[in-house]
């Protein structure tokens, strides 16, 4: 009997866009994880019975060794992968202390301009332009704030 293309897992993803003083927090992927050497907004897959919030906290608390409050959603999106789906939401997010990479992944704040000369995953492309700097020079307010 001939069975029909595998369907790729789906994975579900949270995300934290964290901004201090106009620069963002981005980690990169370390060596022999999915997309590694890729910088991403920090956050990870959710467990089983795990929310969004719980997720992000955990997330940051395993990865940056910090704690966060976890705000509105920016930016949800879904993306094929050869091998899995990624279901991706990106939350406003503030951390709590200062964070330090505790994975062996580097760590980086970076202005919005500068986000576009790294390499991030296909999954966050959408976001790096919702996030991007407009045409007039004039940074764009993260979305749904106010640029002063």
């Amino acid at each position: 009997m001939a069975t029909g293309p595998k369907t790729p897992r789906r994975v579900v993803v949270v995300a934290a866009v964290v901004e201090r003083a106009d620069q963002l927090l981005v980690t990169q992927r370390v060596a022999g994880t999915h997309l590694a050497g890729h910088w991403e907004f920090p956050g990870g897959k959710i467990e089983d019975g795990e929310n969004h919030r719980r997720c992000l906290e955990r997330e940051i608390r395993e990865e940056l060794d910090a704690e966060v409050e976890v705000g509105s959603e920016l930016h949800a999106t879904s993306f094929d992968y050869p091998d899995r789906t990624v279901e991706l939401h990106f939350y406003r997010c503030v951390i709590i202390g200062e964070p330090k990479p505790v994975l062996g992944q580097r760590m980086q704040w970076v202005s919005r301009a500068e986000l576009k000369s790294l390499r991030f995953p296909p999954a966050d492309l959408e976001l790096i332009r919702l996030l991007g700097v407009k045409p007039s020079g004039r940074r764009s307010a993260m979305p749904g704030t106010d640029v002063g």
